[in-house]
């Protein structure tokens, strides 16, 4: 098996800083439907490990949520794409949950449910907490510049340079990478 683990907001979806909070808001960044619908076809198995602290916030809740996963699913259907696995933290940071990112909690989450060593597998995310998150559990972190990723770029180049972390522009260009 081959296992991709995406992040969802500024990756699959657009991001907000007052957050997605509705499925009507959730609307996907150019190009990742197809980007995973791509990966599917090349035999990867595609998770996804998302912070949602907006259920603790009381922005939205846990159906609300899922109404979100269901119009993400709806739309790569007719491409003949899938997310397989949807791993949530709906903690705050200030909970210190060891599942929020950039604690690696849903990660390892996601390697029992597959029953595999999550070393080297790419971890695509935007924000410096999915390179930490990655890094902690032998991951390797690729970096997209769309949502925070140009922003976490700004203030992080040095250490994803010393890390040798891949940036790219879109969760497209990763599938095209990964999927010659």
């Amino acid at each position: 098996m081959r296992l991709i683990v995406l992040d969802r907001d500024g990756v699959i979806n657009e991001d907000s800083d007052a957050f997605i909070k509705s499925p009507e808001q959730w609307v996907p960044v150019p190009g990742s439907l197809e980007a995973i619908a791509r990966l599917n076809r090349a035999g990867w198995t595609v998770a996804v490990a998302t912070n949602q602290s907006g259920i603790a916030r009381g922005y939205y809740d846990h159906a609300t949520l899922s109404a979100m996963h269901q119009k993400l699913q709806g739309l790569l259907r007719p491409l003949g794409g899938r997310v397989d696995w949807i791993s949530t933290s709906p903690y705050l940071d200030h909970h210190n949950s060891p599942a929020r990112k950039p604690g690696a909690g849903m990660l390892r989450a996601i390697a029992a449910r597959y029953g595999c060593e999550l070393t080297g597998v790419p971890f695509v995310g935007d924000t410096w907490g999915d390179v930490q998150a990655a890094q902690a559990v032998g991951m390797q972190p690729i970096l997209v510049r769309s949502g925070k990723g140009e922003r976490t770029l700004a203030s992080h180049a040095e250490d994803i340079a010393a890390l040798n972390v891949p940036v790219h522009d879109n969760l497209a260009t990763v599938a095209e990478a990964l999927c010659p």
